[in-house]
């Protein structure tokens, strides 16, 4: 899933909320976001490693270099104090336009349908 305006409007939302429990390479970042949404959120790495690497850039995340479980070499990402301030306000967005969509989604009490 890469070219969902949606979707890539709530990819910083997502890795900042993977990140937010430890550090993880893009490619566990990757399979997270696949696996706890049942393939939905398959997000192709020409989508997930310039976001990551934008994050990065911005402050929001760090990185070191470390091996993977198979002894790979690769590099973890981690959420900085910048990024889960960031990811608070979007959270309070995200929310805010939950909410705005489910009123718009329900009918009008008492009017005409």
């Amino acid at each position: 899933m890469g070219g969902n305006d949606l979707f890539t409007g709530t990819l910083e939302l997502l890795v900042l909320r993977v990140l937010e429990s430890e550090p993880m390479h893009g490619f566990g970042v990757g399979r997270i976001l696949r696996e706890s949404s049942s393939g939905v959120l398959d997000v192709a790495e020409g989508v997930l490693y310039p976001a990551l690497h934008r994050m990065e850039n911005r402050g929001l995340l760090s990185s070191d270099w470390g091996r993977t479980d198979a002894g790979r070499r690769a590099k973890f990402y981690a959420l900085t104090a910048a990024g889960a301030q960031r990811l608070d306000e979007m959270e309070a967005d995200w929310a805010r336009f939950r909410g705005a969509v489910a009123s718009v989604r329900r009918p009008a009490e008492g009017g005409a349908s």
